[in-house]
């Protein structure tokens, strides 16, 4: 049976360090980091995940605010919101929580936000950055808090064969743009796959390490996995089983781990990391805003 990679242990081990490192530098005369979140309407998962940022923002001692929207709000209204936020020095790091309502286009208030600010890591700007490998841009939270996982964990992609199962812009393109850096949690032969990729599980199968962010609920079996290999399942699924609704990820948990070294599970899989991660780029951002010595701890 596989090791089960428990994100919330290194999870927690991000936001230890990070507490510590805002309380000595609020010890200096420096103010904590300041992190908004927007949220607009009234999406029930929106408002757990953007409630679990807040939480995680009071444990490490930023200086986090929820602004909540209507659903009705207008484009030309948020967009005039964001630049506020732009402008306000005492902010380092915002989110827009997505999905947005459908007469608002997310790709417009993605690339309003300053990419200083863009702790998502959506900016055309920092995706331009992570694609030449310039350090100097912000990771996307959920790849990031992937490589930060691994080195908890000891996983190390260098020399490996990775397959990233799905190309969104969130997390497939990203991650495998991360993995195949020349950097220290890079330097793996990354193959990028998708639904239509011919012989997906026999291109599978050949992953030492198998990322599945696909977005379909438990489309990896234990048949596509190489025994041994590391599984890591960013898929969020809500299916019906037996009468029941239950989150399942883009991977069969039970027949992969059975054949895996190291697997994520879902639902307890990689969300963690990715508020993590959304923490580290703020107080990386706050760094830089006022040139003080970035945290070291937090590469991966």
């Amino acid at each position: 049976m596989a090791i089960i990679l428990d994100c919330s242990i290194a999870a927690a081990s991000i936001r230890t360090e990070i507490a510590e490192a805002v309380s000595k530098s609020v010890a200096q005369g420096n103010r904590p980091p300041g992190l908004v979140a927007i949220l607009v309407g009234e999406d029930g998962a929106s408002q757990t995940y953007v409630g679990a940022k807040k939480t995680a923002c009071d444990e490490v001692g930023f200086a986090g605010d929820v602004r909540r929207f209507a659903a009705d709000i207008t484009e030309t209204e948020l967009l005039a919101e964001i630049e506020k936020i732009n402008q306000d020095e005492t902010i380092d790091g915002l989110i827009v929580q997505l999905p947005l309502p459908k007469h608002i286009s997310e790709e417009k208030v993605t690339q309003a936000i300053l990419p200083a600010k863009d702790v998502d890591g959506f900016h055309d700007i920092n995706m331009g950055k992570l694609a030449k490998g310039d350090e100097s841009g912000v990771k996307p939270a959920t790849p990031y808090g992937i490589t930060l996982l691994m080195k908890h964990y000891g996983i190390d992609a260098s020399g490996k064969h990775v397959v990233v199962v799905g190309r969104s812009n969130i997390v497939g393109r990203p991650m495998s743009m991360l993995l195949s850096a020349a950097a220290p949690y890079g330097n793996a032969t990354v193959t990028l796959c998708h639904s239509r990729t011919k012989d997906l599980g026999e291109v599978c199968r050949r992953a030492d390490i198998l990322v599945a962010a696909v977005g379909r609920p438990e489309m990896i079996t234990g048949e596509w996995v190489k025994p041994g290999a590391t599984v890591i399942d960013v898929g969020i699924n809500r299916i019906e089983r037996d009468g029941k609704v239950k989150l399942v990820g883009d991977v069969h948990f039970e027949s992969a781990a059975r054949k895996a070294g190291a697997i994520t599970p879902v639902p307890g899989g990689v969300g963690p990391m990715t508020i993590a991660c959304l923490l580290a780029n703020t107080l990386t951002a706050c760094c830089r805003a006022h040139n003080l010595p970035e945290p070291k701890g937090l590469t991966a």
